[in-house]
């Protein structure tokens, strides 16, 4: 096993929730782009443990920057301007974990992710859980949250939403969702996986799979 296999298992082992729901999500071999990879956690673990060829684009330099050290095909990039140079179906899935409601045209990011990819996953904290619900009906103010851990005037979320907003979204846009789950930090997903109701009450974060018609 080559150097980087220790960092590859140490990152595998405490990846965030998320991250580590989506590996699940994709089959071995597959074509990925990951958007907003950060410092390429997840592409370190798909490559080591599903042969995956992965892609990542990231915004912020310096996490792009430890990406290429790592010896990952990472590039500086924008989600809002720069998926346009992609080819079409040029990668199996595209993953877009917890920068949704960070950019600045969600839904065109989502028309591009499904351009070059056959499937998109995207996960996104959800705006619509009863304890953001509470703390802003009972203070007025913007809520402060395990999810949610960022003053208003120090988040880069632009665009916050829900579970409900999302499966309006993906209704409007044709697309089909293939599988969507509803988890808690601890990553809890039930009772909310058959009932989009409960899940936009008690879902802390939510992933879709999605594809086109």
């Amino acid at each position: 096993m080559d150097s980087a296999a220790p960092s590859v298992r140490y990152v595998a082992k405490n990846m965030r929730l998320d991250l580590r729901l989506i590996a699940e999500m994709i089959p071995e071999r597959a074509r990925v782009l990951d958007i907003g990879c950060g410092d390429g956690a997840l592409m370190a673990h798909l490559a080591a443990e599903k042969g995956v060829d992965a892609r990542g684009i990231e915004i912020d330099m310096q996490a792009a920057t430890e990406a290429v050290a790592q010896g990952l095909a990472v590039i500086h990039g924008d989600a809002d301007s720069d998926l346009a140079f992609y080819p079409d179906d040029a990668f199996d899935y595209v993953v877009l974990s917890r920068t949704l409601q960070a950019v600045e045209r969600p839904r065109e990011v989502l028309r591009q992710m499904l351009r070059i990819g056959r499937h998109a996953i995207v996960s996104f904290p959800n705006f619509g859980h009863w304890e953001v619900r509470w703390k802003l009906l009972l203070t007025g103010r913007m809520p402060d949250t395990e999810t949610w851990d960022r003053p208003w005037y120090e988040t880069p979320n632009i665009h916050p939403c829900t579970i409900r907003d999302f499966f309006d979204l993906a209704d409007r846009e044709g697309y089909v969702i293939e599988r969507w789950l509803a988890v808690d930090e601890k990553g809890l997903k039930a009772p909310w996986r058959r009932s989009t109701w409960l899940a936009n009450l008690f879902g802390q974060q939510a992933l879709f799979q999605l594809r086109r018609r």
